[in-house]
């Protein structure tokens, strides 16, 4: 068998199709596949892509041989489907972890359903049909805790999430989210992918978004409470403090994706998420958050501002019955390594 250099076995076959090729060239593209893992990360440089990869490059989760390649908004515009079709094409992975999103906290939703809806929908379609069109094995997408519905009886699980309508105040990120589990489902019986999602809780951590404004509870909690302590003012919480909410930390949740990938063989998305008895109001995150911080100042709760759903408690019964023994990072401890990091590189970090 002659020696092809292995650009031009790639080149002639996403030329063109298995009849342009002489049949040895084909024999040993279809070999190179078989053993080839290549793992695409969309949202790659956000909070949960940036964890996934010090989870890959530190804590030894690459395979021997195994690809990872982390995108952001730079490399492509996933909204744009022939963007997204080209980008497939050039870098053939085998599996896709997507985490590509127009996200934000309850203010920005409220303000930008819309957009939030028609971005989201675009983005998750041209992502998952590129990945059929390119025969990636597996695509392992992140929703939300915000997708169940808003009237419901707790704690909630993988069966509710089509059960009503999601709560007002994020209906076009929730429904667009929603539409993953509904492709996910149809790629499978119609083609065979296996294709699913996780729903991780409120996530947190190193490289989050701090925004005060648009960004979600803990990362704005955050920056306004080191400007306080800067400015010698009071730190001022948004809402009454008593809606509930389970955190996880995003170094736990890139853990439970190297398992996702690797071993949950099912279609039906899964939770992701600490206990019910790790449930914190958002008074008790704040002070977590002072803490770690230490924070001596007041705290003033402004009741004039929205709380948003009061809780969304959902069960990890399912995750446990595959990993009983998982271990989640404490709060006060993933807390303070992030007000830490926060700290460390705040001329850089996301605000």
């Amino acid at each position: 068998m002659r020696n092809y250099p292995i650009e031009t076995v790639f080149t002639r076959q996403l030329g063109g199709g298995r009849s342009e090729l002489p049949s040895e060239i084909f024999d040993c593209y279809m070999a190179v596949c078989a053993e080839r893992r290549c793992v695409l990360v969309t949202g790659g440089s956000g909070l949960v892509g940036r964890a996934i990869e010090r989870v890959v490059k530190e804590e030894g989760g690459a395979r021997e041989g195994e690809e990872w390649i982390f995108l952001s908004s730079k490399d492509a515009d996933l909204t744009d489907r022939e963007a997204t079709r080209a980008l497939f094409q050039r870098l053939r992975p085998t599996h896709v972890i997507h985490l590509a999103a127009m996200v934000g906290g309850l203010f920005r939703n409220m303000r930008l359903n819309l957009d939030f809806w028609r971005c989201n929908v675009f983005i998750n379609d041209n992502v998952l049909e590129a990945a059929h069109e390119v025969g990636v094995v597996k695509v392992v997408s992140c929703l939300s805790t915000c997708i169940f519905p808003d009237k419901t009886t707790y704690p909630i699980n993988e069966t509710m999430i089509h059960n009503g309508p999601p709560h007002d105040s994020n209906f076009g990120y929730a429904y667009a989210k929603r539409m993953i589990d509904v492709q996910n489902r149809g790629y499978f019986l119609q083609h065979g992918r296996r294709y699913t999602a996780v729903i991780p809780t409120n996530v947190f951590g190193p490289h989050d978004n701090f925004n005060i404004e648009d960004g979600h509870v803990l990362p704005g909690l955050i920056h306004k409470a080191y400007i306080a302590q800067k400015e010698g003012a009071p730190l001022t919480v948004w809402g009454s403090g008593r809606p509930r909410r389970q955190f996880i930390y995003s170094l736990d949740l890139a853990r439970l994706f190297l398992w996702v990938l690797r071993d949950y063989e099912e279609v039906e998305p899964i939770i992701l998420s600490v206990g019910e008895e790790d449930e914190l109001s958002i008074k008790e995150a704040a002070e977590g958050v002072v803490e770690a911080l230490q924070f001596k100042g007041e705290v003033i709760y402004d009741s004039s501002k929205a709380d948003g759903q009061f809780k969304k408690t959902a069960s990890n019964d399912k995750l446990r019955r595959y990993l009983p023994d998982f271990k989640f990072t404490p709060f006060h401890i993933a807390i303070k390594e992030t007000c830490d990091w926060f700290v460390a590189n705040y001329d850089t970090a996301r605000k």
